[in-house]
């Protein structure tokens, strides 16, 4: 049996295993780890079972996912979100479907302090979605909105699967952060015009508002909802303005994050003891899972299949607009049965000699494989974020209920997919002005 032979049925069981739900770390260092022991020997095998896992460590670069996870954690838990949902409440109390609207916008802000997707959905779930219901809102409505808007931590930076993707790929880490600004503004807005729309197409969505504001309230909102801008503004001023690197940003950041807390007063040592370890439990999935595909990017290599499947699709003809096509119809089909960081894990060391070859920018497919990972977030039938937007709504409402309010938030991820493909500017124009 040849390596390319090798190399495709471990192919074949990583996906076959994933698929069974086991974790996608362990699936791929174990398919790794017999793979190369058929290819070369135990010897080989064991060897590449010791020396992986402490060079992936020891990339200086990794250490900005725990700090960035660790900020996120802190705002969280000591209360720093909550101040921006009731601020943009009060500034969109006369729009269509205000509070979805306010949802969103939180979450895009929140999302600039977590780098998680599903961090801001669950933060900004507990929030928003009692305040929704309350004032009459359609579950569909007021559930889709957050778990489809939190998705946004993977795209507005800084965001932890971006920070993996440029250590995989090497591309700029700085670079990727610009790249994503737009593309996740641009979502924000598309989101918030969508649900306008539908609810002034159907009313009872979504129930008028009653509120009116004071500039008192206005004042005091503005004074609850400051820390969270600031936080944002220090953290990614230092990057775009060269005083720091992403690495060092995430340390700044959450440290940024005590500092705001302790001054308010609302970091307890109990708050910070759940920040950090939640922070703990994150690194070590994040690590276990990165480590799998390191094994397997080893494995791939030496059995030739990135090589040969890249050959074999650039004789072809197929132009890079191609290309990216056909990845999109994988990741999209992938989206609706595995997690975003292991699709993305699972299928870059097959992609990125294909991506080179054709000589497609990796800033440009970077933010597209985010917005790809984003939507299979929330589709069915195991969209993460769906699930645990679940958790947060009355055991009545059942998942179908909730998928359906998320339909009308895919089909505008759809649309801005298709907008960024044909128009790379709109991801590469930061860079290349603030690069």
């Amino acid at each position: 049996m040849s390596n390319l032979d090798i190399g495709l049925i471990g192919i074949a069981a990583a996906f076959v295993l994933v698929l069974i739900r086991m974790p996608i770390g362990i699936a791929l260092a174990g398919v790794s780890f017999c793979g190369l022991w058929a290819m070369t020997s135990g010897a080989g095998a064991f060897g590449l079972l010791r020396s992986v896992p402490y060079q992936f460590v020891a990339n200086w670069s990794f250490s900005a996912i725990p700090m960035f996870l660790l900020m996120g954690f802190i705002a969280s838990h000591s209360g720093l979100s909550s101040g921006l949902f009731r601020l943009a409440r009060l500034l969109l109390f006369r729009v269509l479907g205000g509070l979805a609207c306010s949802s969103v916008g939180a979450c895009a802000f929140f999302a600039a302090a977590s780098g998680s997707s599903v961090a801001t959905a669950a933060g900004m779930g507990r929030i928003a979605i009692p305040e929704m219901r309350k004032a009459g809102y359609d579950y569909g409505l007021a559930a889709g909105s957050v778990a489809a808007a939190g998705t946004l931590g993977s795209l507005i930076p800084p965001s932890i699967l971006m920070v993996i993707y440029g250590i995989f790929t090497e591309a700029s880490i700085s670079k990727l952060f610009m790249a994503g600004f737009v593309p996740g503004l641009m979502t924000a807005v598309f989101f918030i015009l969508m649900i306008v729309i539908r609810v002034w197409l159907k009313p009872s969505l979504a129930p008028a508002s009653t509120e009116r504001p004071t500039r008192a309230e206005l004042k005091e909102a503005v004074l609850d909802a400051w820390p969270l801008p600031l936080l944002i503004l220090g953290v990614m001023g230092g990057i775009y303005g060269g005083v720091m690197t992403p690495t060092e940003a995430g340390a700044v950041g959450a440290a940024l994050a005590a500092v705001i807390a302790v001054l308010r007063g609302s970091l307890s040592f109990g708050r910070l003891l759940a920040a950090l370890r939640e922070t703990l439990s994150g690194t070590s999935r994040i690590f276990v899972v990165a480590l799998g595909a390191s094994m397997f990017t080893s494995f791939m290599a030496l059995a030739g299949l990135p090589a040969k499947i890249s050959e074999i699709v650039l004789s072809l003809g197929s132009s890079p607009l191609m290309i990216i096509l056909m990845i999109s119809v994988i990741y999209l089909i992938l989206g609706m049965f595995i997690e975003s960081l292991g699709i993305m894990l699972l299928t870059l060391p097959l992609l990125l000699p294909l991506i080179n070859g054709a000589d497609i920018n990796l800033i440009w497919f970077g933010v597209l494989t985010i917005k790809l990972l984003e939507i299979g977030l929330i589709t069915p039938p195991f969209g993460m974020n769906v699930f645990v937007i679940k958790t947060m709504v009355p055991s009545g409402i059942g998942l179908p209920t909730i998928f359906k309010g998320v339909a009308w938030f895919i089909a505008v991820e759809v649309l801005i997919l298709a907008l960024l493909i044909l128009f790379p500017q709109i991801s590469l124009f930061l860079p290349e002005v603030l690069g």
